[in-house]
């Protein structure tokens, strides 16, 4: 394992799932932050070096150096995996520097731009015929009666950039239930500068979300794939997997492999689909570029995305595999996964005795790891702090 691997990205979780699953092969993880502060990833066992690099946002030339300069220095190139969305939009914007001296899975410039954009991946997805939402764009004529005849209300408001909206807002989108208030959040949006799309709610509670995660080789076929189904997220109803279990659909394997192998997707990519409760058709909703939220589920499966990632662009691929069977794993998220649950059992969207029947099950989790303790330490630490601090300013 002369490669090294440069994870960019250790304040969340899916930055420490990513250290571990390439870890526990004795890969060198070179794991990259902005910050000591809050990067409980970097307490990992499994990391090899701890980097503190120039913000993504803030001075994108020094953190361009600062990754070339680290790769100058090796005598073999290292394999680059962003875990956070602010990073595959870095590594998108100088994908072709980049590439110079690590080895990426993505050759074209701007296609993982395209896909995180919900304008231009609704536009993909239609042209390779996978459903999507009723959309209205907010700069069409007449769009308000557009609305009224093709979406009707509630309705939501959803960013195009979604970094940039959650930045923002601290959410990933507005509901809204009429034609005042649809232009109060578009208006919003418009002077953050931030372009949004109107969009129909799909029918179904949030069990009705899946996702379809898949790695594609360098010929854009996929090797590994998984399926799985939200049962609760956090902000619910329009929010991240907080307890989510692996679950054999392999009308999503159809629907996925179609899309991603025909627009020539490389490497790791997870498409999140909702099901209409009403027709059962099966909804693009998203596509992330990143390492998923599940990825710790996708390791109990047996998938290990980041590896796999390794292995192929390192000269060494790993042997095809999907699981094409239920196994009873669910991923959990507790510290969310609790506010989740108050809000569900609060709007009576579920009852106390379904959740705690569904505690019962293997988990994976997305912090703790009984055999590299000390990230969930350092993440209670964080939070007490965050509490701490709350108190402080309230009294």
């Amino acid at each position: 394992m002369d490669n090294k691997a440069v994870v960019l990205g250790a304040n969340y979780y899916i930055g420490l799932s990513t250290i571990r699953c390439l870890g526990i092969h004795d890969v060198h993880v070179a794991a990259v932050d902005y910050s000591w502060e809050g990067a409980y990833g970097l307490e990992s066992k499994y990391v090899s070096e701890a980097l503190i690099a120039p913000h993504y946002k803030k001075d994108p030339e020094g953190l361009l150096s600062f990754l070339i300069d680290y790769s100058k220095q090796q005598s073999k190139t290292p394999v680059l995996i962003p875990t956070a969305d602010p990073y595959v939009e870095f590594v998108d914007e100088h994908l072709m520097e980049l590439r110079e001296h690590f080895l990426i899975p993505q050759k074209e410039q701007g296609l993982y731009t395209k896909i995180m954009d919900k304008g231009t991946l609704h536009t993909l997805a239609s042209e390779h015929g996978v459903a999507v939402p009723e959309t209205v764009h907010i700069d069409e004529e007449n769009f308000l009666q557009k609305v009224e005849e093709k979406i009707q209300f509630p309705c939501l408001v959803k960013p195009v950039d979604s970094p940039a909206f959650v930045s923002k807002f601290r959410r990933k989108l507005f509901k809204v239930f009429t034609e005042e208030e649809l232009l109060e959040k578009v208006n919003m949006a418009k002077e953050e500068n931030i372009e949004v799309i109107v969009q129909r709610i799909i029918p179904g509670f949030d069990d009705h979300m899946y996702t379809f995660d898949a790695y594609l080789n360098q010929y854009s076929e996929v090797t590994h794939w998984v399926t799985c189904q939200k049962l609760r997220q956090f902000p619910v109803n329009y929010g991240a997997s907080v307890y989510t279990q692996q679950k054999y659909v392999p009308e999503l394997y159809d629907l996925g492999k179609k899309f991603l192998e025909g627009i020539q997707y490389k490497g790791f990519a997870e498409i999140e689909f909702k099901k209409d409760e009403q027709t059962g058709q099966f909804y693009l909703i998203e596509i992330n570029v990143r390492i998923t939220n599940l990825n710790s589920l996708l390791y109990k499966t047996g998938i290990n995305m980041p590896y796999i990632t390794y292995r192929e662009l390192t000269g060494n691929p790993v042997e095809p595999k999907a699981v094409e069977k239920d196994m009873n794993l669910v991923f959990w998220y507790a510290y969310e996964d609790l506010l989740a649950v108050r809000e569900y059992v609060k709007t009576g969207q579920l009852s106390i005795q379904k959740v705690l029947a569904s505690y019962f099950r293997p988990k994976a989790h997305a912090i703790w790891d009984a055999k590299d303790p000390k990230p969930a330490f350092a993440f209670g630490k964080k939070m007490a702090g965050l509490v701490a601090g709350k108190v402080r300013k309230t009294s």
